[in-house]
């Protein structure tokens, strides 16, 4: 079967993502599942081919110098994909992840839209989209990207690896720059992107100290600033920053991110109950007074204290969101606990809400 008839496949399915090994058939992911097509088994020359067929001749060269490779591939009456190639067991693997053409809203998403309306049309500061690879970041980060585009003017700059959503200019002028075509690194396109006059910076992943300190003043001259973090909550979010930098150094950059974090929004995706695709389990944190006194102190471990206080302010942390979503019957309760940081302490909290609603049934009922 050809690449163009397994990504046909692939949609049809409803399938996230399409694998390429040596020695296995190709398979898909369907609902957070690998799935083996009935096809042979993958033989180095197939592999080969497929990479060669999808990469252009300059992004091969580089491939076997680097022997890693990241791009965006297109299909003009099927869709664009999101393809990283690399070597395994010194044959070829490659792995490429639909990129919907059209972007979805935040409910579309089954995203928290109030926080992250108001989040998106910050005029300046830092909001970070954290979780596990797969979790739904950069579909995330595209929906604020088009809500600013839809609602505000001003000139948007997406720095990333590689370009999935092509964003059109609707009330904003967008300029998306790739990193190996249109800037050599991160780090190039941020030491200039200042230059070019932008309201709001997307960074597709923050990876080191050079790209976080460019991002921090970003943020402090007034733009805002959108990026992702590979953590699993918001809490480790702020620890993953302050660590990026020196021991001595960690009491400014605590400083200065009590002053520019807006919030931070972590995902997880789940399977839903009813084994229809799957649905996000959302932490939010948002910056209010208490949340920027206890990252300026280093009190990092009582932040998830402060946001399931702060349910007022939008805020919710993992368990909370668990909740929510086994109340609503969205998922069941062993995923529930399997997504918990805490499982003991969620079922206690599930515990308390169920012997409430018990009491409360009980008065009813005199």
């Amino acid at each position: 079967m050809k690449i163009k008839e397994l990504l046909n496949l692939m949609i049809k399915k409803g399938a996230s993502d399409l694998y390429f090994k040596v020695g296995s058939p190709p398979c898909l992911r369907i609902d957070g599942r690998l799935t083996p097509l009935e096809e042979k088994k993958l033989t180095p020359q197939d592999t080969e081919r497929i990479a060669q067929e999808i990469m252009s001749e300059s992004q091969g060269q580089d491939f076997h110098k680097k022997k890693e490779m990241d791009l965006a591939y297109e299909i003009s009456d099927l869709g664009r994909f999101r393809v990283n190639i690399f070597y395994q067991r010194n044959s070829v693997g490659i792995v490429l992840r639909e990129v919907r053409r059209k972007i979805p809203s935040f409910e579309e998403l089954n995203l928290p839209a109030e926080v992250l309306r108001k989040l998106s049309l910050e005029t300046r500061g830092l909001v970070l989209i954290t979780g596990v690879a797969g979790s739904g970041k950069s579909t995330t980060l595209a929906a604020m990207i088009d809500y600013i585009n839809e609602n505000k003017k001003g000139h948007i700059i997406t720095i990333e690896d590689p370009i999935e959503f092509v964003h059109q200019d609707k009330k904003s002028i967008i300029s998306q720059r790739e990193v190996g075509l249109d800037t050599h690194s991160f780090n190039e396109a941020l030491r200039h992107v200042i230059r070019q006059s932008p309201d709001v910076i997307l960074i597709g992943e923050m990876r080191d100290q050079e790209t976080m300190e460019t991002a921090i003043m970003a943020a402090e001259t007034g733009h805002l600033v959108l990026s992702t973090l590979h953590t699993v909550n918001a809490a480790q979010a702020v620890e993953r920053i302050v660590n990026y930098f020196p021991p001595y150094l960690h009491g400014q950059i605590r400083m200065q991110l009590s002053l520019i974090l807006k919030g931070v929004i972590s995902l997880r995706l789940l399977p839903r109950a009813k084994g229809e695709g799957r649905i996000p389990a959302v932490e939010v944190l948002v910056s209010t007074p208490t949340i920027k006194k206890l990252i300026l102190e280093g009190k990092t471990t009582q932040i998830p204290a402060a946001m399931e206080a702060g349910e007022l302010f939008g805020m919710q942390t993992f368990n909370q969101a668990l909740i929510k979503l086994h109340t609503k019957k969205l998922v069941n309760y062993e995923t529930m606990l399997s997504a918990a940081d805490s499982p003991d302490e969620l079922k206690l909290s599930i515990e308390g809400i169920y012997s409430g609603q018990k009491s409360i049934k009980a008065e009813e009922g005199t």
